[in-house]
């Protein structure tokens, strides 16, 4: 076993070695944490019908329920930032984890919409809370090289999930009712919880930069070089000091982070406005294009299918080129194939090539904005900055079925509709530009080098 040296800067060790088994250990568990999440948030859209035919509840009042939850995972990643930077993200994750578990069983017991609406806004809190804390588990414990790469991957998990709660919905609910999806939801990330205790780790960084005992850093350490003796070594960050002056929301609203902030705030709202605008309407958009329903339910498959490709190709491209100029770039080209898409007319092959070209380019790029702001802030202000850029961005998902229906309602065609989305992918790809140009002009450090 060989001896560290004195001073050890804790990414440049993890970017100067292969990846260990543990950090593929900490990945996977993440991975699994976002899959479990994004399975409770689709849950009740399975289980929709059978409130709608045992409560006798009209589809408004299961919107509210459904929207109950989009807006407590809201409020979830606007406060989940400032809560780890005020306890720890580990304990924040934790408790959130337990949070969307007691809140999913809970619901399988509920007898009407004014219980199931307050229970999906609990739930919705710890969804919030946890994913961005996940995320940010991930990018410290990756190199630089693969960090935008592994970032990506994780967020398939969501995808994998959504699909997974279809799968599981289809085999249980007709045997064991409703309730028995809430249960697996409820049961699942409640043993992750639990293992979480024991077996995930602070952020190396964040550990560094509050001064917690060389002792407990070097224990992590240990875990991801068992071949190195850490015993008198003293941890440091590559960070500049002043940043680690401030924490939170002080650090994303400082001069040096608010114009960068801002911009992926609206880069982040423009990109959910188009994907939930999309998963909320694109089979309706796909049968007016000339589709049957069950080749409108193929085509639309293949558009979270293309935004997992598109964001482990996005993830790849990330690690070698400028990465605001890679999302920018992916953002046109989903305007592309949109405009593409709303063209088709009774041409399934490009109807379909187009949809999962849009998948491609649209979620991918979706996917890709945890991985520029966690590299964009530093270690005391990334789990803010990524939180409060899921819970900012949510307001533009949340009016983006909105103003589908509107458009529906108005006797919008399927062409001028996919042509529209084209302007808020727009402000998306030329907020991204603007962040990028301004880091340029003036000179200023993005983390962890001047290409996040």
């Amino acid at each position: 076993m060989r001896s560290a040296p004195q001073t050890v800067d804790v990414k440049q060790f993890i970017d100067d070695r292969p990846v260990s088994l543990y950090q593929w250990f900490v990945i996977a568990v993440c991975f699994l944490i976002l899959t479990i999440d994004a399975y409770d948030v689709v849950a009740i859209g399975f289980a929709g019908p059978s409130f709608i035919g045992e409560w006798h509840i009209t589809k408004a009042q299961l919107g509210t329920a459904i929207s109950a939850g989009v807006l407590g995972m809201t409020v979830g990643a606007l406060l989940g930032g400032p809560l780890s930077d005020w306890t720890s993200p580990k304990r924040v994750l934790i408790v959130m984890l337990m949070t969307s578990a007691v809140g999913s069983i809970l619901t399988a017991f509920v007898g009407g919409v004014g219980a199931l609406t307050g229970l999906r806004f609990v739930t919705g809190i710890g969804l919030g809370a946890a994913m961005p804390v996940g995320l940010t588990l991930v990018h410290e414990y990756a190199p630089t090289r693969r960090g935008s790469l592994l970032v990506n991957f994780v967020n398939c998990g969501v995808m994998l999930g959504a699909a997974a709660c279809g799968v599981v919905a289809g085999i249980v609910i007709p045997v064991y009712g409703w309730g028995s999806i809430f249960i697996i939801g409820g049961v699942i990330p409640l043993g992750l919880a639990i293992a979480a205790i024991f077996v995930l780790p602070e952020p190396l960084r964040f550990m560094v930069s509050r001064n917690w005992p060389a002792q407990r850093v070097a224990a992590v350490m240990r875990r991801i070089a068992p071949d190195v003796a850490f015993d008198s070594s003293h941890f440091v960050l590559s960070e500049d000091e002043q940043s680690q002056k401030k924490v939170g929301v002080a650090v994303i609203l400082s001069p040096g982070f608010l114009f960068g902030t801002l911009m992926l705030w609206c880069a982040y709202s423009s990109a959910c406005f188009v994907f939930y605008l999309l998963n909320g309407w694109m089979p309706l958009l796909i049968r007016d294009s000339g589709a049957t329903l069950s080749q409108a339910s193929f085509i639309t498959s293949l558009y979270p299918l293309g935004g997992a490709l598109g964001a482990l190709c996005l993830g790849w491209l990330m690690g070698r080129f400028e990465k605001n100029t890679v999302v920018a770039i992916a953002v046109a080209g989903g305007g592309v194939a949109l405009w593409i898409l709303g063209g088709q007319k009774g041409n399934l092959g490009l109807l379909a090539a187009s949809t999962f070209a849009a998948g491609m380019c649209v979620n991918g790029a979706l996917m890709s904005m945890a991985s520029l702001a966690a590299t964009f802030y530093s270690s005391s202000g990334r789990t803010t900055g990524i939180s409060w850029m899921n819970g900012v961005g949510r307001f533009g998902g949340m009016l983006g079925p909105l103003a589908g229906g509107l458009m529906l309602k108005a006797n919008v065609d399927v062409s001028t509709m996919f042509a529209l989305l084209a302007v808020p992918m727009l402000i998306q790809a030329a907020a991204l530009l603007l962040k990028r140009s301004a880091a340029a002009r003036t000179g200023a450090l993005e983390y962890p080098s001047n290409l996040a």
